[in-house]
């Protein structure tokens, strides 16, 4: 039991915090691809720089650590009973040593657990079959991407596709539109796995299963082979790109998978899987429970130079503004879509228990001319009592949409961190009040907890670490403003033109 559980507990580490051999070598071939000196390359300087500190640093790559997910095959008679508290063991140290982020929450309460465990966390898959080792694989699942998987019923009208049917030709249509639809949100490039047919939650299951296929692998049916390579290289064609800024990385990995279904049902699944693609497996002696071999690790480690992103910014032919906080509706107005934004002072994070309490309550500390960060930081509090940041790159923005605008009105926030944009009412209250919305590179959990000097302060922890307000002080805190104060958005413009892009691909082609 003590050495399953130590097998375990690496595996969850080295999950959160190495990147597989075959994602590795994804990001780098879109980095090659990417023009250089646009938002794009930027974007991926910044998450190759991210990818080596978090390896090196052996922290989270991404701040939103997930829902951990197991695939386990174990020999006949081994005791899965003893196997589940094995894991629940390693998740809950896991989490203690800020390897991951305490992110079960209670649905009905809100209430969070604080290690991980609670009703249907973590997600354990068990299969048995006639080896004489243990596999086990685990995925770990961010919100930011699991909020773009989406089900289609087929047949269906789909915007800018027109009528899918049920065939292959409409399961091509539901996966392209599936790519548009994700645009930014779910921190692209990113990867997607398909499930074709069975009932609505055996679809979606077998779209995630998709996810531990590697990604240079090929699919034994030839007319889904046919389709994977389809989708690679036309979703790269409608220009979403990285972080939904434009560009010609936008996809990394298509895997499809198929299942019988009823008559009447015709489900098509997909789950999108953002660039901090963390999945990984082992296998175990059944015996002993020590690790025999790594999976997702065969070949050369593709590393990547902590020079990156400054040789990237320097080749940027951008304006850069130094913003320090209190920031006046003068300097906001100033700023326009594009701008690179270096900001130095203090930050306070705020996500969806913050906005919600907002609404209806007094702000902890004077908001006016302050920057909110979306952002759920993994941290840990030493011997001293002191708070350290371990991971803290941003949070998808549009959850926030039904309250932001009111909110920077009601404290006089100026301006807003996040990623994946902001919508309608968002921009409106932006022109309106003075506002800008900076997007961080979403994902980025170990450069953008680089730039935080000193944890100043914390409230509003009942509603767990993820959802306080934490007061930061931060130092070159890098962001790119895509909505501004004068209505402009670079979300609502790339939207529109990968609309217009996707269009090309209504015609049938199978």
């Amino acid at each position: 039991m003590e050495q399953l559980v130590k097998s375990m507990y690496d595996l969850i580490v080295e999950t959160s915090t190495n990147l597989p051999y075959d994602v590795r070598k994804a990001v780098a071939a879109a980095k090659a691809k990417e023009n250089a000196g646009t938002r794009a390359a930027l974007s991926l300087g910044t998450i190759t720089e991210n990818i080596q500190m978090a390896d090196e640093n052996v922290s989270p790559i991404c701040q939103d650590t997930g829902m951990p997910t197991f695939e386990i095959k174990v020999p006949v008679g081994v005791n899965q009973i003893q196997m589940k508290k094995a894991i629940y063991e390693a998740i809950e140290q896991a989490t203690k040593d800020g390897k991951l982020r305490p992110n079960s929450v209670d649905s009905l309460t809100g209430e969070n657990s604080g290690n991980n465990l609670g009703g249907g966390t973590p997600v354990i898959h068990f299969e048995q079959w006639e080896e004489d080792y243990i596999d086990a694989r685990l995925i770990l699942k961010g919100g930011g991407c699991e909020n773009k998987n989406i089900q289609y019923s087929l047949p269906a009208e789909l915007e800018g596709l027109g009528r899918a049917g049920r065939d292959l030709d409409g399961i091509r249509k539901c996966i392209m539109h599936s790519v548009y639809q994700a645009q930014g949100q779910g921190c692209s490039a990113g990867f997607i796995g398909v499930g074709i047919g069975g009932d609505r939650s055996a679809s979606y299951l077998l779209a995630k299963e998709q996810l531990f296929r590697t990604v240079d692998d090929t699919n034994q049916n030839p007319d889904l082979a046919k389709l994977e390579d389809y989708v690679m290289e036309n979703a790269n064609k409608l220009g979403i790109g990285t972080m939904g800024f434009g560009g010609e990385a936008t996809l990394l990995g298509c895997k499809i998978g198929s299942m019988n279904r009823l008559p009447a049902s015709f489900f098509v699944s997909v789950a999108y899987n953002c660039w901090a693609f963390r999945r990984l497996g082992v296998h175990l002696n059944a015996e002993t429970g020590e690790i025999t071999n790594w999976l997702y690790k065969d070949g050369e480690k593709v590393e990547f130079a902590n020079e990156e992103v400054a040789a990237t910014t320097e080749k940027q032919d951008v304006r850069e503004v130094v913003l320090q906080a209190p920031i006046t509706e003068e300097q906001i107005r100033e700023l326009r879509v594009g701008d690179v934004v270096i900001i130095n002072g203090m930050l306070h994070t705020g996500r969806d228990a913050i906005h919600h309490h907002l609404m209806e309550h007094d702000a902890p500390i004077d908001l006016n001319g302050q920057v909110i960060y979306h952002c759920g930081p993994v941290m840990l509090k030493d011997e001293e009592g002191n708070w350290h940041v371990k991971a803290a790159g941003p949070t998808t923005s549009i959850r926030e949409e039904p309250y932001q605008g009111d909110i920077m009105k009601k404290f006089g926030i100026r301006a807003v961190i996040g990623k994946g944009g902001m919508g309608p009412k968002t921009l409106k209250a932006l022109e309106e009040h003075g506002g800008v919305y900076l997007n961080a590179i979403g994902g980025a959990a170990q450069y953008y907890a680089d730039c935080i000097k000193e944890v100043k302060g914390v409230d509003l922890m009942e509603f767990g670490i993820p959802e306080a307000m934490w007061h930061l002080e931060v130092e070159g805190f890098a962001a790119i403003v895509t909505m501004d104060s004068h209505g402009n958005s670079l979300h609502a413009d790339v939207d529109k033109s990968s609309l217009e892009k996707l269009a090309q691909f209504a015609e049938r082609v199978y």
